[in-house]
């Protein structure tokens, strides 16, 4: 008999979804994509599975070096590269996680996703301030 782990939070990161990725596509066939797009996430949500998602601008900012001393504008020549949205996820593993990302209907199109699992702990032992991922399934 086999047992469901507890859920835990994976993060869905879309890299090459931006215009230039869609810009072949005729006014119909990018209204399907949307619509199958937010069909995939409708139902996730209704599921518990969803439990945040958002696209991003495709305008950035990178702050590195110390006092922040380097900032960089973009959007940059990589912009395949550029994470252009997420999704939240609360499942039972990297391979149900990996399953939700398969059947997303952006993949066609050249979407690519990241699958991560969202850690409970930072590597520095830094205690985070905000509520845990795993409480925000609960509201």
């Amino acid at each position: 008999m086999a047992t469901e782990s507890a859920p835990v939070p994976y993060l869905l990161l879309f890299r090459n979804s931006g215009p230039e990725t869609h810009a072949h596509l005729s006014t119909d066939d990018r209204a399907h994509l949307i619509t199958k797009w937010n069909e995939w996430y409708d139902t996730l949500a209704a599921k518990g599975k969803a439990i945040d998602g958002r696209p991003l601008e495709l305008h950035t900012r990178v702050v590195s070096g110390p006092g922040g001393g380097r900032v960089i504008d973009g959007p940059y020549a990589e912009t395949k590269e550029a994470i252009g949205g997420y999704v939240v996820l609360m499942v039972s593993s990297l391979e149900e996680a990996t399953s939700i990302a398969k059947n997303h209907p952006g993949l066609v199109h050249g979407l690519q996703i990241e699958v991560r699992q969202m850690a409970a702990h930072c590597h520095l032992g830094i205690t985070p301030k905000s509520k845990p991922v795993s409480s925000l399934a609960a509201q």
